[in-house]
This record gives structure tokens, C-alpha cells and sequence, in this order.
């Protein structure tokens, strides 16, 4: 699993001028899932991002969590983080995961992330024009 993590002040996700996906303080997070993620590596990296200390306490220093600060997540599919561009100049995405099994770790990230209690919104992004919500 690759993970591009962002911190903001707000982002959102608009497709055709729609806003499908919004969060204010917090991350925004563009998920990739490779061919031999499991759910063990999920499970590591949700904690990770649940803990990581980025935000600024009362004293100016990196020192809070997404949870210590009641943050948001947005957690966006992005199946071109396995993009391969070592050979040509038409990339490969052969390590990334099939579209069932990247579903399902995705899936399964985002629970795992709400069951941190910590507002999530997700948004599978399938084509530059066409969008899927899970909640």
C-alpha cells in the first residue's frame, strides 16, 4: 500500500463541477493498493496516519495527532501511485492490485480509519469523468 499524505486547512474532490468529497482541517489522502497488500499492512498503516504528529499544539511545535485535534480525513482511490515508469514512456501499472482486491483493502482502510473515531469521507476516483461515493 502506498499512501501520499497531505495535511490542510480544507480540500475537496469536484468532479464536473460537483463537490463529491469535502473535509476541513486535517488530511487528505491518496490511497494506492499494490498486488501483495493485505490487510496487515492496512492495519500498520491506518495507525500511522491515526498517530503521526504533524499538527501544532499550543506552542507552535509539530506535536498533535489527527485525532488530537478532532481533524478530517478524505481518503481518495489512486491506483497510479504503481504507475511504472522505468521502461517507454506508456507506464505500467502491473503492481497494482486488481480492481476487486484494491476495493476491498480500500474498503477496509476507511473502516479502519472510522473506527478510530475520526470523520472520514472517501471517494473512488474510476475516470477523469466518473465517480463513485461509499460511505
Amino acid at each position: 500500500m502506498k499512501l501520499v499524505i497531505q495535511r490542510v486547512t480544507n480540500a475537496k474532490v469536484t468532479v464536473e463541477n460537483n463537490i463529491i468529497g469535502e473535509i476541513q482541517k486535517g488530511f487528505l489522502v491518496l490511497l494506492g493498493v499494490g498486488t501483495k497488500d493485505t490487510e496487515k499492512e492496512a492495519d500498520y498503516l491506518v495507525k500511522k496516519l491515526i498517530k503521526l504528529r504533524v499538527f501544532e499544539d499550543e506552542k507552535g511545535k509539530m506535536n498533535l495527532s489527527v485525532k488530537d485535534i478532532q481533524g478530517e480525513i478524505l481518503i481518495v482511490s489512486q491506483f497510479t501511485l504503481y504507475a511504472d515508469l522505468s521502461s517507454g514512456n506508456r507506464p505500467s501499472f502491473t503492481n497494482a492490485a486488481k480492481p476487486e482486491k484494491a476495493n476491498e483493502l480500500y474498503e477496509y482502510f476507511i473502516k479502519k480509519c472510522k473506527e478510530e473515531n475520526v470523520k472520514v469521507e472517501t471517494r473512488k476516483i474510476w475516470s477523469t469523468h466518473e465517480s463513485r461515493a461509499t460511505k
